[in-house]
Formats: C-alpha cells, sequence, structure tokens
C-alpha cells in the first residue's frame, strides 16, 4: 500500500471530507496538522499550494482539495 499523508487544519470541511473518504474506505494515512507544525506548513507552501488539505500519495503528484476522484484509487 502506498503511503498516504494528508495535510489538515482544525476545522476544515474539505481536509474533513478527505479523511473520512480515507477512513470509510480503509485507507491508512499520516494526518499532519499544519496549525501545529510550522514545518510541514513551510513544506506545504514551497510545493506552492495555498488551500488544505494537500494530499500527497507515493509515486504520485501532491494535490489540495477534497478528490474524491484521486482518492479513490487508494480504495482497491
Amino acid at each position: 500500500m502506498k503511503n498516504v499523508t494528508v495535510y489538515s487544519k482544525p476545522n476544515c470541511m474539505q481536509c474533513n471530507f478527505t479523511k473520512k473518504f480515507l477512513e470509510d474506505n480503509s485507507v491508512e494515512y499520516t494526518m499532519i496538522d499544519v496549525y501545529e507544525n510550522e514545518e510541514a506548513l513551510n513544506k506545504i507552501k514551497e510545493m506552492g499550494f495555498q488551500s488544505l488539505p494537500v494530499v500527497e500519495i507515493e509515486g504520485e503528484e501532491p494535490f489540495f482539495g477534497f478528490r474524491p476522484d484521486r482518492l479513490a484509487k487508494l480504495a482497491v
């Protein structure tokens, strides 16, 4: 299974949708709260993202927002 990281923040609706989708489909992931981890916040800014969530999937281009089309590929 590919490593999945979700960069999130509290009270973020799209972040919550993303995490719920992964949980409902039994996809393991690591969640990083960018409000608690300034290094992670700087990392996603350096990657050019300004919106959350940012999802990193091993071997794929990172993306932002709730993207069930991309996440569904993990739910195999």
